[in-house]
């Protein structure tokens, strides 16, 4: 089963030649789902061969024209593909009237509903699940009310050990009820319990999506323990008063955020536009958390199983 993040977009906002405003795809299970939605999305979304109709949901962390611009004409095309389940859009208010003003002027007769879901960027609370995943608001600091993603799947079913199976005789139902997690009793009297005969094939993952956004011990707290952290790093570790003035981080804040948070491996993004190469960056990051990466358009970052 699969997990993967696919970087779209990676520039803050003023794009490049060679950057787009932040836009990524998360994969689970080929579930797919769009966090933020800057210029060009669709077209990046083409380019990484991943079908809109797909789209499972939208992510929004905050009303900035970098992270939303793409939105609108996305909304479009799923209408001219011919999309007819609705589309669910979590974004903070005041979202709703955007979307009222552009059905009313370009989408009057979409053949598929879009649902806003308002994100409360105060709050850390359940904003989605569904059998495989729930996705929690991450309340960040940013100039206007931002709220990032945690991407969290939920415990894979329990496995029965094969050999236990043919040691004890189990029938179907007795192995269908230890998945469930039940003890079972056996014909002669015996209790196994439910530990003795089954196992969590593997630990359940977590990705976590924070942009934009200072330095937040908070945020980094909520995301406890997570295999993958996206962090924004709009700037190098010298521009730290900008950074803080404009509500953004450095290289060494994500890394920090990383590290408090205890994550596997983290990710930077959100470049401004003054840096060319962003291994600079990636490398400032590295000197306080080694496993950083570059945010590179059309790179896919898998989260493989561990057990």
């Amino acid at each position: 089963m699969s997990f993967s993040v696919t970087i779209l977009g990676s520039a803050s906002a003023r794009p490049t030649a060679n950057r787009h405003p932040s836009a990524q795809i998360v994969n689970l299970e080929e579930q797919y789902y769009l966090v933020d939605a800057g210029e060009g999305t669709q077209q990046q979304m083409v380019r990484a061969g991943i079908n809109p109709l797909k789209l499972r949901g939208i992510f929004i962390s905050h009303l900035h024209g970098d992270h939303v611009f793409g939105l609108f004409p996305l909304i479009s095309t799923l209408g001219l593909g011919g999309r007819k389940t609705p589309l669910d859009v979590y974004a903070p208010a005041p979202f709703g009237e955007i979307l009222e003003s552009h059905l009313k002027f370009f989408d009057k007769d979409l053949p598929y509903e879009v649902v806003w879901h308002e994100t409360h960027t105060t709050r850390h609370e359940l904003l989605f699940e569904n059998r495989t995943l729930e996705v929690w608001s991450i309340p960040l600091r940013h100039r206007v009310p931002c709220a990032g993603f945690l991407f969290r799947e939920k415990q894979p079913p329990l496995n029965v050990d094969k050999e236990k199976i043919s040691e004890l005789g189990l029938s179907i139902a007795q192995i269908t009820a230890a998945k469930r997690g039940e003890d079972l009793t056996l014909d002669d009297g015996r209790i196994i319990p439910n530990e003795a005969i089954t196992y969590i094939p593997y630990k359940a993952r977590s990705y976590a999506y924070l942009s934009d956004t200072n330095f937040s011990a908070k945020a980094a707290t909520l995301c406890t323990g997570v295999d993958l952290m996206y962090h924004e790093a709009t700037y190098a570790a010298d521009e730290q008063r900008n950074a803080r003035d404009r509500g953004h981080a450095t290289t060494l804040d994500a890394a920090k955020a990383a590290l408090k948070a205890g994550a596997k491996r983290l990710i930077i993004g959100h470049y401004s536009s003054r840096y060319k190469d962003e291994e600079v960056l990636v490398r400032e990051a590295q000197t306080v958390f080694a496993e950083t990466y570059a945010a590179v358009e059309g790179k896919t970052f898998e989260i493989e199983k561990q057990k």
